[in-house]
């Protein structure tokens, strides 16, 4: 199956962070070793959550920076 993943970074140097983050909420979800995980055999909701609950941090921070809190 082909890669026709389109997204795109707005800010390309937030990759590594975003990276980090990603494997953060992984083991906080008790998903260890997930940068080396093959993806393909974790079930969609695995997969759901991380990406789940990366939002809603970044949503988070975004409100926190909006309303002038320190993040």
């Amino acid at each position: 199956m082909a890669n026709n993943n389109t997204n795109q970074k707005v800010v390309p140097e937030a990759k590594a962070a975003l990276n980090a983050m990603k494997l953060e909420i992984a083991n906080e979800l008790g998903l260890n070793n997930y940068q080396n995980v093959d993806k393909g055999n974790l079930t969609s909701r695995q997969n759901g959550y991380v990406g789940g609950y990366m939002t809603k941090r970044l949503v988070e921070m975004a409100e926190k920076q909006l309303s002038g809190r320190q993040i």
